[in-house]
């Protein structure tokens, strides 16, 4: 038998198919039709009646053969519930055609009023798009690898902060032979610390005036160097430190002595930390500015920003408050939608570019989990999960 002979194949187990060239990939559409006879019959005699009562009915463009010998109808598939009569099934056929087409050809089939001896009645149940689910995964794919890219993509003031780092690091230099920042050498006020690597910390905190004495003994060079400077003693939380203190306390005319916290080192410290220590001389350079505090925020507000945090755990994300309702929601990367609002909440670390963002709206608040040691305003109030909780 030549292979175009071939019209159809019964498969005595499972469901019904006629050979086509349509793949479940390539379809357009997807034409779904239940079908009842009044009577026992085949899989075989509802392929043939399809065939058959809608040859030349529709033109030749629109033969059922002849669009499947051009590939645009395919997967015509038939499950039969026979076990009595009257005989239930569904039908469904595949095709890469428009939906003006793939309409035209499902309305043909309940034009069909016969199946094998019985009366058999067709009705279309639905013309599903197959391309629409694509479209969904398309959408919804998309989206979450927009997102993965904002969160690998550094932000603007990000990249700042690391140029203007390594822009401080490099202006490291020497001073009489020791390592030191840019304005030890015309600065009235001058911050000794242990090493080098102390020097290039502070440099990168914005405090550049230090020099770096290279050990634990005070070469009679610092002595003159320090003159009549203001001088401050910045040294490690160690016994080194302890060591180091005891010669300088000898050898110099002392204003400040600051102390990193017990077991960490200069080199170490954040810049808030750094700040902080510094501002504790009580210097009127280093003025004491009001702790926050959250004791005078109202209960109610207070509870209302701690459950909003609470919803928030594990994804990544920030909202905003207005009234105490959540009016947005976004990828903590995001840029913020909203004009106005009263709180802005994050997942996670409270940075430069939130308080920026919440500074736009004219935002009261800005909480997160934890703050960036450098961020800071004095528009709004930045809070942490622990002082609300406190």
């Amino acid at each position: 038998m030549k292979k175009s002979e071939v019209k159809y194949r019964v498969i005595q187990t499972g469901k019904y198919t006629a050979m086509g060239k349509v793949s479940q990939k390539s379809a357009n559409y997807r034409i779904v039709a239940e079908v009842k006879v009044n009577g026992i019959i085949e899989k075989s005699d509802v392929v043939g009646a399809i065939f058959g009562q809608t040859e030349g009915l529709l033109g030749e463009d629109l033969d059922l053969r002849e669009l499947r010998n051009r590939g645009k109808v395919g997967r015509m598939e038939v499950d039969l519930e026979n076990d009595s009569s009257p005989t239930e099934g569904s039908i469904e056929i595949a095709t890469s055609m428009d939906a003006t087409d793939t309409s035209i050809l499902a309305a043909s089939l309940e034009t069909i009023e016969k199946i094998g001896p019985a009366k058999a009645d067709i009705r279309i149940e639905d013309v599903l798009d197959v391309r629409s689910s694509k479209r969904d995964y398309i959408l919804k794919r998309s989206k979450q690898i927009l997102e993965d890219i904002r969160e690998e993509e550094p932000g603007r003031e990000k990249l700042r902060e690391e140029v203007e780092q390594e822009v401080r690091e490099s202006e490291i230099s020497e001073f009489r032979g020791f390592p030191a920042g840019p304005e030890v050498r015309f600065s009235d006020s001058l911050v000794l610390v242990e090493g080098e690597a102390d020097v290039k910390n502070l440099l990168r905190k914005g405090v550049k005036n230090a020099l770096a004495l290279g050990g634990t003994s005070v070469p009679e060079r610092v002595t003159e160097i320090s003159g009549d400077r203001t001088v401050t003693a910045f040294l490690d939380g160690d016994r080194g430190g302890d060591l180091i203190l005891e010669e300088l306390e000898n050898s110099l005319d002392l204003d400040y002595v600051v102390r990193a916290p017990e077991g960490m080192e200069v080199e170490e410290l954040p810049e808030r930390k750094v700040h902080e220590l510094l501002r504790d001389r009580e210097d009127e350079r280093y003025a004491e500015e009001p702790e926050e505090s959250a004791d005078d925020i109202p209960e109610g507000k207070k509870d209302r920003f701690l459950e909003e945090l609470n919803d928030l755990i594990g994804t990544r994300a920030i909202s905003v408050l207005k009234d105490g309702e959540t009016v947005e929601r976004k990828p903590k990367n995001s840029s913020l939608d909203s004009d106005t609002g009263d709180a802005v909440v994050a997942d996670g670390e409270v940075d430069e570019r939130i308080v920026n963002e919440a500074e736009k709206m004219g935002a009261e608040f800005v909480l997160g989990r934890s703050r960036s040691p450098t961020v800071n305003s004095g528009e709004l109030r930045i809070l942490t999960e622990a002082e609300l909780d406190s």
